[in-house]
């Protein structure tokens, strides 16, 4: 059956779904980096990153947290709840890493004196620039109470995840999040979560098992990528927990 493509970014596809109030949000298997100025296709990501994100946005939900996963629909589409996205990328920082080590001068794997957000206006044509809580409220981005409980649930889930990524011996270093309104007015969680949006370190070695194996050309990403879900405890595909799938370009 043919359906209607709302948007389409880096990662995902999101279509309208069964009814006015779900989306349908689809993985893909492309890859990029440095605001897209670095691209491929590495078979099997979507799929990973649609199962990952499954499982973290359930033990979010059993914790309290509200967010727009419904259930997964199969190995690359969830259905999900329809949102009016709040166009603030959050980044939340517990160890210095990326971009803010040449930006403020710090060194790779710096302990951080606490944790630290920041904001991104989510816009890829402006290279979605860095932004502070005033330039949200005067241009409307978000309303003071708004903030305030992306502030507030962004701590939250914070914790959580360092503890999940804990147990399985993962120190979760920085990551991203979006949010959005839904119908009753209430702001929640959207997006996803996986090792495409967070950085995800080996406790011990350091080693990276998330994006920036493709951001700086380590290969074995699909292969990082299944060893978190499979410490998840996640059930994956033979051709994914082979490792088999990885470069289509």
């Amino acid at each position: 059956m043919e359906r209607t493509a709302l948007y389409e970014g880096k990662a995902k596809i999101i279509y309208e779904g069964p009814d006015a109030d779900t989306l349908v949000q689809y993985f893909k298997d492309d890859a990029t980096a440095f605001n897209a100025q670095k691209k491929d296709v590495i078979s099997g990501k979507g799929l990973l990153n649609n199962l990952i994100s499954e499982h973290i946005m359930g033990a979010l939900a059993k914790a309290g947290i509200t967010t727009h996963f419904i259930r997964r629909l199969n190995a690359r589409e969830q259905l999900i709840r329809r949102l009016d996205i709040v166009p603030v990328e959050v980044v939340v920082r517990n160890v210095a890493a990326g971009s803010i080590c040449p930006r403020l001068g710090l060194t790779e794997g710096a302990d951080l004196p606490s944790t630290l957000v920041e904001f991104c206006l989510k816009d890829d044509a402006l290279g979605d620039p860095i932004i502070a809580k005033e330039h949200i409220l005067t241009f409307g981005w978000a309303s003071a109470a708004e903030f305030d409980r992306i502030v507030a649930e962004t701590h939250r889930i914070n914790k959580l995840l360092q503890d999940l990524f804990a147990t399985i011996d993962i120190r979760l270093i920085d990551f991203k999040l979006e949010f959005g309104r839904a119908s009753d007015g209430s702001v929640i969680l959207a997006d996803e979560i996986s090792p495409d949006n967070c950085r995800l370190w080996q406790v011990g070695s350091d080693e990276k098992m998330d994006k920036d194996r493709f951001r700086r050309d380590l290969g074995g990403l699909t292969e990082a990528y299944a060893e978190i879900a499979r410490r998840l405890g996640i059930d994956l595909p033979e051709d994914i927990s082979s490792g088999s799938a990885e470069h289509t370009t």
